[in-house]
């Protein structure tokens, strides 16, 4: 199994535990409430019937009746119109930025239709839009950051930028100044909590929520999750309205545009973790093998760990290898060991730890026959490359090339 296929086995299994630790932990939050409001629901249908003698078949036919024209918008309290042109802006809104809340639905067969590909367009135009703003807000990060420095020196006295560099491009200018991942998920981190913070104080006074329960909704609103139960400038009148409406608009696009963009770096940091994870696991288990074969004369590299001289002394055998200094030691993705007791080895280990030095003696003895060494034709044949046994092979099949 190549790395690729680790790190998505090991994030599947990671979000499969996640979830279910978050079921676990919902059920036990929210099951015992859900018990007592179903609870109380049959209580107040008894009493009700009771009280008025009404038949409990046709109260809950009147209640699915009503079931289904909540669907169509209707409500008990009065609330604006959901097909008018600023209802139905709102709900287009919710359409194109994946939140869909859920309060407004298309009805007739012609309005799903059209919803299927006015959404498909809209929503991979609006995911390219928090892609572009992702971006922006980078370059920004980059700004400031060479400005600060620019000023750091003028304020020391230095030269800020040589002429040659004044005449570079704009994206020369900005290479070395990208910010670190954290750096952008520090800020962007503060920005989503400056805006969710305002917005609620702006929802708790217009619609009379709690302070929660306005953070609630905007970080379901932002990250476009969307459930429905609480959703903003519904009530048909406000005081202010117009403002408040476009404080809404403004606010619901840059919170969905900050959040929408920390979640990208927050998924560039779990790869990473991913990567440092798979690899300390990779280098775990090319030990382990290590230590199984400890009496054999062939062990396998921990290619993926760091690069440099690794010494094994364990039993007879001592292994010794750099991938940059001591190439010759290393034959087709193997380190070659030393034996060190004097024992017997059979043949075949004989000739697998010595065939990189019989190649090598080879070599040596064909270029003396020729007088000099061979010119290297690896950028004619396309052999050329490679580090430890891929480049003795890839040596080996340019003099073949070259003698035939």
């Amino acid at each position: 199994m190549n790395e690729d296929n680790a790190r998505f086995c090991l994030l599947a299994g990671l979000i499969l535990l996640y979830l279910l630790c978050g079921a676990a932990i919902f059920s036990a939050l929210e099951h015992p409430f859900e018990l007592r409001a179903r609870r109380l629901w049959k209580q107040q249908l008894d009493n009700f019937t009771q009280r008025y003698r009404v038949n409990l078949g046709a109260l809950h036919t009147l209640l699915r009746q009503y079931e289904e024209a909540n669907g169509a918008g209707i409500r008990v309290d009065t609330l604006r119109p959901r097909w008018d042109f600023s209802g139905a802006f709102y709900f287009v809104g919710t359409v194109v930025s994946t939140i869909g809340f859920g309060m407004t639905t298309p009805a007739t067969i012609a309005g799903k239709i059209f919803l299927i590909f006015y959404g498909l367009i809209g929503c991979a135009a609006t995911i390219l839009f928090f892609n572009l703003f992702l971006e922006r807000i980078i370059t920004m990060l980059a700004y400031i950051m060479r400005w600060c420095h620019e000023r750091r020196l003028r304020c020391a006295g230095v030269g800020v930028v040589s002429s040659r560099e004044e005449s570079s491009g704009e994206e020369d200018s900005l290479e070395g100044w990208k910010p670190s991942v954290y750096y952008v998920m520090l800020i962007l981190g503060v920005a989503s909590i400056v805006i969710a913070c305002s917005a609620s104080t702006l929802y708790s006074s217009m619609e009379n929520w709690s302070y929660v329960d306005s953070l609630y909704f905007c970080f379901v609103a932002f990250s476009t999750i969307g459930f429905g139960d609480l959703v903003s400038s519904q009530r048909q009148q406000y005081e202010s309205q117009e403002a408040y409406r476009l404080g809404n608009c403004l606010f619901i696009l840059m919170g969905v545009c900050c959040i929408y963009s920390l979640f990208n770096v927050i998924s560039i940091i779990i790869k990473q973790t991913l990567n440092w994870i798979v690899g300390k696991l990779v280098c775990s288990g090319h030990h382990q093998l290590q230590k199984r074969l400890k009496r054999n004369t062939v062990q396998p590299i921990a290619s993926h760990c760091p690069a440099g001289r690794h010494r094994y002394t364990e039993g007879s055998v001592e292994t010794v290898c750099d991938s940059e200094t001591d190439a010759g030691a290393v034959a087709d993705g193997v380190c070659v060991g030393r034996r060190l007791s004097g024992e017997m080895i059979s043949v075949n280990e004989f000739m697998v730890s010595n065939k990189v030095s019989l190649a090598l003696l080879q070599k040596q003895l064909s270029e003396t026959a020729h007088q000099g060494p061979r010119q290297s034709y690896g950028h004619q044949n396309g052999f050329s490359g490679g580090v430890g046994a891929l480049a003795i092979m890839n040596n080996r099949l340019q003099e073949t090339s070259v003698d035939r």
